[in-house]
């Protein structure tokens, strides 16, 4: 087993250990409950975007009330959090196509999803991954600072690019956990700011401890 095996796999198992049920945060119960969820949740937070969709969910019931929606009323329904003019013209602008063209039912290519507004490659490779349990990893900016401290990517890679290096690094059956696993680690543990490094298990692979 080379060198590298070895260091994911050990990384794998210990944040495992440190966070055995990450999980994808957002509350949905429908394809498109997931995919307006992921969209909302864009620089803020998953805590935010649940308080938000706790309502606006109970308020349009089908993919169709979002598309007929009025945008000023749906930018008033999400106004709580970060970007919501830009979010709700791109929300409506996605239902309208999905009626339209989808059938009602949001796409399971990447190709598709990205072809919607406001779906992006994170967006789509989260959503392809929680709810067809495709296999994806998807770079956020918890992922993208893990995977540097960590030397899995360079300060200076994209998030396409560390997605890439990611998937070379760790089995295909373990994408998705492995997204799960580094928001989780990077949210309450290896923070952006005061990270947990006098007690974290990987230091060893850490570029740049805070000791």
């Amino acid at each position: 087993m080379g060198t590298k095996i070895k260091k994911a796999d050990f990384i794998y198992d210990e944040i495992t250990k440190l966070f055995p049920n990450a999980k994808c945060e957002l509350n949905y119960r429908k394809d498109y409950e997931l995919l307006i969820a992921i969209m909302l949740s864009a620089q803020t937070t998953d805590i935010s975007v649940n308080k938000v969709t706790e309502t606006l969910f109970e308020k349009y019931h089908s993919v169709a009330d979002f598309a007929n929606a009025e945008l000023k009323e749906l930018e008033n329904d999400i106004r709580r959090i970060g970007l919501f003019r830009n979010k709700s013209k791109n929300v409506k602008a996605m239902a309208e196509i999905i009626v339209n063209d989808f059938n009602l039912t949001i796409p399971n290519t990447q190709v598709e999803l990205e072809g919607l507004p406001g779906v992006g490659r994170k967006t789509a490779n989260v959503f392809l991954a929680e709810f067809y349990r495709i296999p994806r990893i998807a770079v956020d900016t918890h992922v993208s600072r893990v995977s540097k401290r960590l030397r899995f990517a360079k300060e200076t890679d994209t998030p396409e690019k560390i997605e890439e290096k990611l998937k070379k690094a760790f089995p295909k059956y373990k994408w998705i956990s492995l997204h799960h696993k580094f928001i989780f680690f990077g949210r309450y543990f290896c923070k952006a700011k005061k990270p947990g490094c006098l007690h974290c298990p990987i230091i060893k692979y850490c570029k740049n401890p805070i000791i």
